[in-house]
């Protein structure tokens, strides 16, 4: 028998060349670059749709609250104590943990203990993941505040707070004296002198003599008034929201009039500061999302509102009896 052995076929290829490797490789990036936008696109999406949920979650809390105490939850609770010094203590969030399956949270809360106070501390630092929207950069993360209540001395860094994402609305705040119905029991009180309509769902109460709101008070209607709205920002953490602070800023926003909203309600606090008063961007809002800041209404339903909306539209949505006539936006 004859065998005839074989040796490697002349149109047999066995390997890529260096331009088709090239070649190959570049199709893979081009791929890549049109498909990782779209991909951040749905995970952003996907963020968007978790902050949606947690406000909704908050408002449906906030109708329990009412169901239960016939009243919304006080925007923060402000008393002199029995040395005769002024503290604070409760505030709105704090107030709806029941209602949003933290019971056994909220219990460890010490009522009769200023907010600030060292047993309240552990609570303080609690992560509460509907408190945080996931496209916030400051999520999971536990920060000194620069003030506390009741004086407004700077932190000395031993009381700290976990950050969160959300602020509550209280109203329009005056220019003249820097004053909203979100702050000392006295700022409430000149606001209120300055805009006597202008107090929004939630603010300051206790001493300065308001308390608070249910929903006949909503005379401007809950579906186009704002209750819960974002806070995000890229720079200065330290000046942005912590749910379980009760100090004024820290868990609070506002509305002005004659501010420009893109400027208040941008999501850069240093920015912010570099274009108007700070103690205007302290109670400022904003969002990393690229299609606006969402935020709750009264009758539990979230919609989105861009930074660039009509001050007056704003002011008159953060009203809850300002008797506004509030155009489209």
């Amino acid at each position: 028998m004859h065998i005839t052995q074989r040796g490697p076929s002349p149109n047999r290829r066995t390997a890529f060349t260096l331009i088709e490797l090239l070649v190959v490789i570049a199709i893979i990036g081009i791929l890549i670059a049109l498909l990782l936008p779209a991909v951040q696109k749905v995970r952003e999406s996907a963020a968007r749709l978790q902050c949606f949920n947690n406000l909704k979650q908050q408002g449906v809390a906030l109708h329990n609250y009412h169901d239960t105490r016939g009243t919304f939850p006080p925007g923060h609770i402000e008393l002199k104590d029995a040395g005769g010094n002024f503290q604070y203590y409760t505030s709105c969030f704090i107030e709806l943990l029941p209602y949003l399956e933290q019971e056994p949270l909220y219990k460890q809360y010490v009522q009769s203990a200023p907010n600030q106070a060292a047993v309240n501390q552990a609570f303080c630092q609690t992560y509460v993941s509907v408190y945080t929207c996931p496209t916030d950069n400051r999520g999971k993360v536990i920060y000194a505040p620069e003030t506390l209540a009741p004086n407004g001395t700077g932190n000395n860094g031993n009381t700290l707070y976990m950050a969160s994402s959300y602020k509550i609305m209280t109203g329009i705040g005056d220019l003249s004296s820097t004053s909203t119905f979100g702050g000392f029991w006295n700022e409430v009180q000149t606001a209120q002198t300055a805009h006597p309509s202008g107090r929004g769902a939630f603010h300051g109460d206790g001493y300065s003599g308001l308390h608070a709101e249910r929903m006949a008070t909503v005379t401007d209607g809950l579906s186009s008034t704002i209750f819960i709205g974002e806070r995000h920002t890229k720079t200065h953490p330290t000046r942005a929201q912590f749910w379980a602070d009760s100090f004024n800023l820290y868990s609070k926003g506002a509305a002005y009039p004659g501010l420009p909203t893109s400027v208040y309600l941008q999501p850069d606090y240093d920015k912010c500061t570099s274009q108007i008063n700070a103690n205007y961007c302290k109670y400022g809002w904003g969002s990393l999302h690229t299609a606006g800041i969402s935020f709750l209404y009264g009758d539990g339903h979230v919609g989105s509102l861009p930074p660039t909306i009509d001050n007056t539209v704003f002011m008159a949505l953060a009203t809850i009896a300002g008797n506004e006539i509030i155009p489209d936006y």
